[in-house]
């Protein structure tokens, strides 16, 4: 007998700080085909650079939230029994399990599971601004040690501008993430993914994320600094799979 065919999952991706949906726009040729990706922008950002922007942690919830319920929606209704889940790189891991549980809450139908990478809990979490005091200069040496960003981003100057900008507006939320995301709880799976040479997230630390869920939760640790999972799509996606179809991925 053939097994029976499970709906795709609709996978909502949410970038690192500085980083808009652009980062996985060529991650959808390397899924599995039951993985539809689909990139998660802020107001005034990349594919919703027309919007005003939010201020504020809960209010980039809540637009985030707006963004992938609608989109969910839709999309349940042009394939019944969708699935969805999230990933969440960095900053984008505490933003990223936020939405998932307002979506959740609106929607009334629980992610998968949320796929957190590279990223340590609130509690481990500098409360107040870390970048208010860096110059430009330091920042940019920062980024470029981190690996995260493309050379010619880094190398012209308008790009480099509008980089130092969306990283100290993501400093400012980031801020915000000790006291105001502490008391985040879900009752969905957690896959943690953390890199063994990441100075900023370390496995240890990491897994410090099991406590914000009931469910199950996963560890993947694997090679490389702050950004493997994000330069290695094909492997965390590959692990997505695994997550929400066992035997598929």
């Amino acid at each position: 007998m053939q097994p029976v065919s499970r709906p795709p999952v609709r996978l909502y991706c949410f970038p690192h700080a500085g980083a808009t949906s652009l980062v996985y726009r060529g991650w959808q040729p390397l899924g599995e085909p039951h993985l539809l990706v689909r990139g998660v922008d802020a107001p005034g950002r990349g594919t919703r650079r027309r919007e005003r922007k939010a201020a504020g942690y809960h209010a980039l919830v809540r637009c985030m939230a707006e963004q992938v319920v609608a989109d969910l929606l839709a999309e349940r209704a042009r394939v019944p029994g969708l699935r969805w889940a999230t990933f969440g790189h960095s900053f984008g891991s505490t933003t990223s399990l936020a939405v998932a549980a307002e979506v959740t809450r609106q929607v009334g139908v629980a992610p998968e599971r949320a796929v957190l990478s590279g990223a340590i809990p609130p509690a481990l979490q500098r409360p107040g601004p870390l970048l208010d005091s860096v110059s430009e200069e330091e920042l940019l040496a920062r980024t470029a040690a981190d690996g995260g960003t493309p050379p010619a981003v880094l190398a012209d100057p308008t790009m480099s501008r509008i980089l130092l900008r969306m990283l100290r507006e993501d400093d400012a939320v980031r801020a915000e993430f000790a006291a105001e995301a502490s008391g985040l709880r879900v009752d969905f799976p957690l896959t943690l993914i953390a890199a063994r040479q990441d100075v900023h997230a370390p496995p240890e630390k990491v897994w410090g994320w099991a406590a914000h869920s009931t469910a199950p939760v996963r560890r993947i640790e694997i090679d490389g600094g702050h950004f493997a999972a994000v330069q290695r799509p094909k492997d965390t996606l590959t692990a997505i799979a695994d997550d929400t179809d066992p035997g598929k991925g």
